[in-house]
């Protein structure tokens, strides 16, 4: 479980890696990463690619994100998650704070 960051200065982008179980673990690594290093961006990449899963503790950090980004001005975007990580984004509607190019949830019903 770990949290990396690298920030593209062309498009003033931060991007937040997380790898292994997105949990609060992860807490102070992943606050880190945007506290400090997010303050000259202008938009966040989350990139879940490695990521195994999350809890509740993780879209509470993502919320915070959120709003250290400037909350419903923000420009975030969520990408790399496999389709565990996928549902739990859809059914807590966090498709509707975050741009998640790809999701591919067609049918909660089989959730």
């Amino acid at each position: 479980m770990s949290v990396s960051t690298s920030f593209l200065s062309a498009e003033s982008r931060l991007t937040i890696r997380v790898t292994g179980r997105f949990g609060f673990s992860l807490h102070k690594a992943f606050l880190d990463a945007f506290q400090k290093f997010g303050s000259g961006a202008r938009c966040y990449t989350v990139d879940l690619t490695d990521a195994d899963s999350v809890d509740s503790s993780a879209l509470g950090m993502m919320l915070l994100l959120r709003d250290f980004a400037g909350g419903d001005r923000s420009n975030i975007t969520v990408e790399g998650a496999n389709l565990d990580i996928e549902k739990v984004l859809k059914i807590t509607a966090f498709d509707k704070l975050f741009h998640i190019p790809g999701l591919s949830i067609r049918d909660l019903e089989t959730v």
